[in-house]
């Protein structure tokens, strides 16, 4: 069986591009699942899959992280990975649909498990918002945020690789002066949900624009109004729809033991027991104690 992918929201797993991708597992918060049935979910994923790769939003209640940490220090297991992610709902979602794709393929857990870092970098995620004036995710000027008591206002932000914001005009970026955040120089497929924003410009003005090569529209994630500041807004995610594509990527980095648990890994870190590539470095000792020693 593929390595186990695991979400800590159902509306973090985006439809599958083919009949070959596998789902990903629930893992419920404390709300909703004892802390018995949270052991007996987990183990049985680990008895049929063998290793759980888990992505932790930055997002979640404390609670939530501390039940995931609680599970795996109770199961006494190095078999489960807790991938912290720093991206937006969608811009989430989108990421482990491509990490489910690539669980079918021959890498390693370890390997898996370090490929979200290197695939987060070539995820493009925003929103085109109607007020920005609750928004502390991406940098906000003065002049924005008393622009967003003008009636009809809407903001192109972008949180994701680089921070972006443009207010539209009534007529889009072009026919108000802001400008179109860059898009990817390369290949992708553009995934964008509604709020409570009714527009067209993602799907008609930025999908042309950044010559992606399909389009898909789903719910919108419970989280997104909460991170984005506003329930008025079309929130978007753009990424490599091919696993071929996706393959290479991955495959072409070089692979490394990790010194801590033995596991594959990619980059610089541990996907499982988070331990660096390298040890660091000892730390110099200051010279004026040196000089005090006998």
């Amino acid at each position: 069986m593929p390595t186990a992918i695991a979400v800590t929201s159902a509306d973090l797993v985006l439809p599958a591009p083919d009949r070959h991708t596998p789902g990903a597992a629930v893992l419920h918060p404390p709300g909703q699942l004892d802390l018995e049935g949270a052991l007996a979910g987990t183990s049985a994923l680990l008895e049929r899959h063998g290793h759980l790769v888990a992505v932790v939003p930055s997002w979640l209640p404390r609670a939530t992280v501390q039940r995931l940490h609680t599970v795996r220090a109770i199961l006494e297991t190095d078999r489960i990975a807790l991938l912290g992610i720093d991206l937006p709902p969608l811009g989430t979602a989108l990421l482990v649909r491509q990490l489910r794709q690539l669980s079918v393929c021959d890498f390693s857990p370890g390997v898996l498990a370090c490929a979200a870092r290197l695939l987060s970098h070539y995820i493009y995620a925003g929103a085109l918002l109607g007020s920005v004036a609750k928004l502390d995710r991406v940098p906000v000027g003065l002049k924005a945020h008393a622009r967003s008591w003008s009636p009809g206002a809407q903001f192109a932000v972008l949180a994701h690789p680089a921070p972006h914001l443009a207010k539209l005009g009534t007529a889009g970026a072009h026919g108000g002066g802001g400008a179109l955040p860059a898009g990817p120089e390369f290949a992708t497929h553009l995934t964008f949900a509604r709020g409570q924003l009714t527009s067209d410009w993602v799907a008609a003005e930025l999908a042309p624009a950044w010559q992606v090569q399909g389009v898909m529209e789903n719910p919108l994630p419970a989280d997104s109004p909460g991170w984005w500041g506003t329930p008025k807004l079309v929130e978007f995610a753009a990424g490599i729809p091919d696993l071929s594509v996706l393959y290479q990527l991955v495959a072409s980095v070089r692979r490394e033991e990790c010194r801590w648990c033995g596991l594959e890994l990619i980059g610089d870190r541990c996907g499982f027991c988070a331990a660096p590539l390298h040890a660091p470095p000892p730390s110099a000792t200051p010279a004026s104690t040196a000089r005090s020693r006998p």
